[in-house]
């Protein structure tokens, strides 16, 4: 468990209206996790994936495996 606090950041393609996600890479060395939130909703739930799965889900996302919803 890490005492460092998120450094949150959206990414730079986000330009669709606020519905985004936010991530803090910055805990994945110290903790080995990304934490995924809704930039909408900064207080809300966070979502902590493992720095593996992350990578897997951004690579199939790259891929073109997900539909678009």
């Amino acid at each position: 468990m890490t005492t460092e606090s998120p450094r949150w950041f959206t990414s730079s393609y986000s330009s669709n209206g606020g519905n985004c996600v936010e991530i803090a890479v910055n805990l994945v060395a110290s903790g080995g996790m990304v934490p995924v939130r809704d930039s909408k909703n900064p207080n809300g739930p966070v979502l902590r994936a493992s720095a593996d799965a992350f990578v897997s889900f951004v690579s199939g996302v790259r891929a073109g495996e997900f539909e678009a919803v």
